[in-house]
């Protein structure tokens, strides 16, 4: 009798999702916010850009502008959070502007840029143009009826792990840009920061 052996060969095949998840793990400690190229390049009017690599990173631009025989103008912002935890920080984080982005733009560029955990940034920019003279801001006016300060930014871990933390902004970016910039760049865990202009311009009789 003639006996024949056969070979079972079985293959598991992991599902496109567990691929994609180990992928995603592997990402989790890089976090890179980049604006590059001609981004923006010859822009012209309100330009606003918030970008934001990680986690638990709250951004804001925010703008008023009046005009008129009693204008007036009252920008308030609140950046809160609470009740978040992460565990670790990336091992890489970092913000950037290169090539020839917002080159020979003009008018108003606001532009928040963070990389890494819990970062809070804020532009405010309020003009007017009232006909009833030109009225004096000083620093508690602008602290209190401008901006309200962070808070509650929850925990993000036991330690920073260490690793590399960069911003910059190329030689050649910005180049011939006209106007009023506030740029915010972060990389790194619990920042705040914030830029804040207020004018009041007396008009024409």
């Amino acid at each position: 009798m003639r006996r024949t052996r056969c070979l079972l060969l079985v293959v598991v095949l992991l599902p496109a999702t567990a691929l994609a998840d180990d992928y995603s793990g592997m990402l989790a400690y890089l976090d890179i916010a980049r604006i590059d190229g001609r981004a923006l390049a010859g822009a012209s009017g309100a330009i606003a850009v918030n970008q934001a690599a990680g986690d638990l990173n709250i951004q804001a631009n925010l703008q008023g502008m009046a005009s008129g025989d009693q204008a007036n103008v009252a920008v308030a912002a609140r950046q809160q959070r609470g009740g978040n935890v992460v565990l670790s920080a990336p091992l890489q984080a970092s913000a950037h502007i290169a090539g020839e982005a917002l080159a020979g733009a003009s008018g108003i560029a606001s532009i928040n840029q963070a990389s890494g955990i819990a970062n809070t940034t804020l532009n405010v920019v309020s003009a007017t143009l009232a006909r009833q003279g030109i009225r004096e801001s000083d620093d508690a006016a602008l602290a209190a009826a401008d901006i309200a300060s962070a808070g509650g930014q929850g925990d993000t871990g036991d330690g920073v792990a260490a690793g590399i933390r960069s911003v910059g902004v190329a030689s050649t970016a910005l180049r011939g840009f006209d106007g009023v910039l506030q740029l915010n760049q972060i990389a790194g865990a619990r920042n705040d920061t914030a830029n804040v202009l207020t004018m009041a311009v007396q008009g024409n009789p």
